[in-house]
């Protein structure tokens, strides 16, 4: 479970998360860009995708994101202070029927989306946020493919004009 305490911050909701924590034990396990956040988890990922939605480009600053599926049951969060914001509903992104940004408060990382309306009990994981880089989960699917860029090729995977179902 996505262990926190939640205090509300004008219209934006911060997170006090638990600190000082170190599972070694978690197969997965990441970083904000400052080091202040720590998390992890244990669960293979029911999709890792690369999404091409114009908020994912927006935050990334590129043309996709690549993000992991994963059950918020199995997340916890070790070290840090974030900050969520509300998005959505707006079908023409991944935000769909509502989800929160999750960031950190020191250098504003984006780490996570939780309260997937679309998929709930899921968060989605940002993977560039993950310690061993060169251990990435291989993709599986492309998602809201209509906004990719044209001169961006697509890959032999599944792809979705809009989130998979």
């Amino acid at each position: 479970m996505m262990r926190s305490r939640e205090v509300e911050d004008g219209a934006a909701r911060q997170s006090i998360l638990c600190e000082g924590r170190n599972d070694v034990n978690k197969k997965s396990t990441g970083h904000c860009a400052c080091g202040q956040v720590t998390y992890g988890f244990d669960s293979e990922p029911t999709f890792v995708a690369h999404c091409h939605c114009l908020d994912y480009k927006r935050a990334s600053g590129g043309e996709m994101a690549t993000i992991a599926l994963v059950p918020d049951t199995d997340f916890t969060f070790f070290s840090g202070t974030t900050k969520s914001f509300s998005y959505g509903p707006n079908t023409e992104t991944c935000a769909g029927q509502g989800l929160d940004r999750v960031f950190c408060t020191n250098c504003g990382s984006r780490l996570l989306s939780n309260n997937l309306k679309d998929f709930p009990g899921q968060l989605l994981v940002q993977e560039g946020t993950l310690h061993r880089l060169d251990e990435w989960f291989a993709t599986t699917l492309e998602i809201f493919t209509w906004s990719r860029q044209k001169w961006a090729r697509p890959l032999g995977l599944p792809q979705f004009d809009h989130g998979p179902s």
